[in-house]
């Protein structure tokens, strides 16, 4: 089972785009704090990338800013691509199949 559950904050504004074929789509990353603290008593944030698409992507690039508090619900896909230079990179992304903003209390 891929499934995956976070709550954060937004590190930076959604990037909303429209495919060829017309379906929107919405990429932003999220800083999610780690559960415990480090050895220097801080506690570090993991930041990652979220893609949501249709509805979805309709309501983040609407409601959704810089900082905004909200829980992603979906699950991990990694995927590959070839570099300019030849080498080959990967990608982790989290695909949304919901997204609730406490600032909205909405949720698609």
């Amino acid at each position: 089972m891929n499934k995956v559950i976070l709550i954060g904050n937004l590190a930076n504004d959604p990037e909303g785009r429209t495919t060829q074929s017309g379906i929107s789509q919405s990429t932003f990353r999220i800083a999610v704090q780690r559960r415990f603290a480090n050895a220097q008593g801080v506690r570090e944030a993991d930041f990652l990338t979220v893609v949501a698409w249709r509805q979805n992507a309709d309501f983040c690039n609407r409601y959704l800013t810089k900082g905004s508090k909200v829980a992603v619900e979906g699950s991990i896909q990694v995927r590959s691509y070839d570099a300019q230079d030849g080498s080959k990179r990967y990608v982790t992304e989290i695909i949304a199949d919901s997204v609730e903003s406490k600032k909205r209390r909405e949720r698609f």
